[in-house]
C-alpha cells in the first residue's frame, strides 16, 4: 500500500502506476478481474458582461474510479480521496457491493488479446492553452463582446462573452494486463448579443470557437461580428402558417439530429428492441447520398485530434473508424462489449466511461460526409421552406422515430432567405426524414465531437399559425 500512497500524495501523479496499484490491490482483495480509471484536470471560465467580469472560475479536480468483478456479479464505486485510506475504502466497498449483486452472464472485461491503443500521437494537447495570463484570457472574452456590440447600434445588450481553458489527464488499467493513458486540452470563446427592434422586441443569439490549442481558436473580433450578424438576422421574426415544406438545417443544429441516430443505433437500446432501427442491419434506412462515420481516431485539419479523438476507448479497446450509415444502408450498431455480448457480436469499441458506474456507449467525431453542393446552392433550390437555425426542446423519440422540436430560424422564399421565424414547430419522424434528405452541403466543419453540413429534408410539418 505504500507506493500507492506515496503516489497519490504526489503533486503530479503517475496516473498509469496508480490505475495498475489500484487493480493490484483489487486484485489481492479478492476480486477476479478488475479496472481502475484515474482522471486529473483543471479548468479556467470567466464570462464578462458589458465588459464587467461577471463570473471566473479556476479549479482543479482529481477523481479515481473502481469496478471490480467476482464470477458474473460486478460493481463500481469512485472516491476523490487518493490517500491510502481513500483508496483502502474504495477497494473494500466495491468488493462488497459486488457480493450483494445479481449474477449477469455478460458481465466482464474484454477478452485479453482486445485490449490495445492507436500508436503515435494523436495531437490531443497543447500546452499553449495556458500561454495566456490570466488577465489576458479576461480580456478575449472582452474582446469577443466589444466587438458584437459594436457591430450595430441595434445591438444594445449582451448575455456576455466567455473565454474558457482546460487541460485533463486520464489513465485506465484493468487486471487483464492493458495500462494507458493520454493529456487533453481545449480553449474556447463565444459570446451572446442581444438586439432590439424598432417596436421593442429582443433577440438573443451567438458565436464560438473552440480547438485543442490556442493558435487555433478564431480572433475574438470575429467571434463577436459573426453572433452580431447571427443575432441581427433574428430581428423582425413572425409566425408562419401551418404548411408541409422542405426543411433545411443549419450546420450547427443539424449535428443533432446526427445524435439521434447514434443514439438508435445504440447496442443499449437496440438489445432491448427500444429502437426503431432495431433489427434493422443491412437495411436501406437513408437516402442513398447520406454516409454517417464515427471515426475515435480522426486528426482535423489543423493537424491536431478531433474533439472526440482518444487513443482507446472507456475499456481500453483501441479506438476504430465505424461506417454507421454507407450510402444510406444501416451497416453496423455502436457497440461496448457488454452490449456486443447481448447481441452476439463484436464490440466496436465505443465505450465510454466516467468514474462511477459501468461503461456506456459514447461516440467519438461523429460526422455525416459532406455533398458537392454550397449552402447558397441548397436555399437556392427551395420554392418556399425554412432555413432552420436553431432547436428547442427534446422531442425526440427512438422507439418510433417521432420527431417534433421547437423551432426558429429564416424563411425561404423563391431560394432566398426572406425574414426570421419563430415560435414555430418542425415534425416528422425520423425513419422517414433519413429517406427524404435530398441534399447534403460541401460545408462540412469540426466545431465539436459532432459534426454535419448542411442537411435538407423533404416532407416535414411546420405548426405554426
Amino acid at each position: 500500500m505504500t507506493e500507492v500512497a506515496a503516489q497519490s500524495e504526489m503533486t503530479v501523479l503517475d496516473l498509469e502506476s496508480l490505475a495498475a496499484d489500484v487493480v493490484a490491490l483489487a486484485m489481492k482483495a479478492g476480486a477476479s478481474d478488475a479496472e481502475a480509471a484515474v482522471r486529473e484536470g483543471d479548468e479556467f471560465s470567466v464570462n464578462v458582461r458589458l465588459g464587467q467580469v461577471e463570473t471566473l472560475k479556476d479549479s482543479g479536480s482529481r477523481g479515481l474510479g473502481l469496478r471490480v468483478f467476482l464470477g458474473k456479479h460486478s460493481a463500481s464505486a469512485s472516491t476523490s480521496d487518493l490517500t491510502a485510506e481513500g483508496i483502502r475504502q474504495l477497494v473494500d466497498g466495491a468488493l462488497d457491493l459486488a457480493k450483494i449483486t445479481e449474477e449477469d452472464p455478460c458481465s466482464g472485461l474484454a477478452e485479453s488479446g482486445e485490449f490495445g491503443s492507436v500508436p503515435g500521437d494523436l495531437r490531443l494537447y497543447d500546452e499553449d492553452v495556458y500561454s495566456l495570463p490570466g488577465a489576458e484570457r479576461i480580456e478575449w472574452a472582452r474582446r469577443a463582446e466589444a466587438a458584437a456590440l459594436g457591430a450595430d447600434p441595434r445591438i444594445t445588450n449582451s448575455d456576455g462573452g466567455s473565454f474558457q481553458a482546460a487541460t485533463g489527464r486520464k489513465a485506465l488499467a484493468n487486471s487483464r494486463g492493458f495500462v494507458g493513458g493520454y493529456r487533453s486540452s481545449y480553449a474556447g470563446v463565444s459570446v451572446s448579443p442581444m438586439a432590439e427592434d424598432v417596436d421593442g422586441s429582443k433577440q438573443v443569439d451567438g458565436w464560438w470557437s473552440g480547438a485543442r490549442r490556442l493558435a487555433d481558436l478564431e480572433s475574438p473580433e470575429s467571434i463577436g461580428k459573426e453572433a452580431a450578424r447571427r443575432t441581427l438576422r433574428r430581428l423582425g421574426a413572425r409566425r408562419v402558417p401551418t404548411q408541409r415544406v422542405p426543411i433545411v438545417f443549419a450546420p450547427e443544429v443539424a449535428g443533432s439530429l446526427l445524435g439521434s441516430i447514434f443514439e438508435a443505433a445504440s447496442g443499449d437500446i437496440i438489445w432491448r428492441g427500444a429502437s426503431f432501427l432495431a433489427g434493422r442491419l443491412g437495411e436501406q434506412i437513408a437516402s442513398a447520398s447520406l454516409t454517417l462515420i464515427d471515426d475515435n481516431m480522426m486528426l482535423l485539419p489543423t493537424g491536431m485530434g478531433g474533439f472526440g479523438t482518444s487513443p482507446f476507448d472507456g475499456e481500453g479497446l483501441p479506438s476504430l473508424r465505424t461506417v454507421v450509415v454507407e450510402a444510406g444502408v444501416l451497416r453496423n450498431y455502436l457497440l461496448n462489449t457488454y452490449t456486443a455480448r447481448k447481441l452476439g457480436m463484436k464490440s466496436t469499441h465505443n465505450a465510454s466511461r466516467g468514474l462511477a458506474g459501468t461503461p456506456g456507449i459514447g461516440c467519438g467525431n461523429l460526422y455525416l460526409e459532406p455533398g458537392t453542393q454550397t449552402q447558397d446552392q441548397i436555399i437556392g433550390d427551395v420554392p418556399a421552406g425554412l432555413y432552420v437555425t436553431s432547436l428547442m426542446g427534446f422531442g425526440v423519440n427512438v422507439v418510433t422515430g417521432d420527431y417534433s422540436r421547437g423551432a426558429t430560424g429564416l424563411w425561404i422564399e423563391n431560394g432566398a432567405l426572406t425574414h426570421a421565424v419563430e415560435e414555430v414547430t418542425i415534425a416528422g419522424n425520423l425513419a422517414e426524414m433519413l429517406l427524404h434528405v435530398t441534399a447534403i452541403g460541401s460545408d462540412l466543419e469540426f466545431r465539436g465531437a459532432i459534426a454535419s453540413p448542411t442537411l435538407r429534408i423533404d416532407g416535414m410539418t411546420i405548426a405554426g399559425a
